[in-house]
């Protein structure tokens, strides 16, 4: 979850795959305050254009979401996947 949240953000940067991995990267950020102010400023940028904090959109989504398992609910339809439209 945390791996598709920061790629939604555009900091795929801090994903990493292992413990390991991810000690050595807080470590590194820890040592280099100009990288953590790099990555500041990013998501500072990106929290105004990236998907992820448009709560409107996100709203929207998920009431067409809601619309589509009312309908197959209501139509007899078994449960099954959802997709909103972009």
């Amino acid at each position: 979850m945390a791996s598709s949240l920061l790629d939604a953000i555009g900091l795929p940067e801090l994903i990493t795959d292992s413990y390991e991995a991810y000690e050595a990267r807080a470590i590194d950020l820890a040592r280099t305050p100009e990288g953590i102010s790099r990555i500041t400023s990013r998501l500072k940028k990106n929290r105004d254009t990236c998907p992820l904090f448009d709560t409107a959109l996100f709203a929207k989504h998920i009431e067409d979401a809601y619309a589509q398992m009312y309908e197959r609910h209501h139509s007899g339809l078994l449960p099954d996947h959802i997709f909103v439209r972009r």
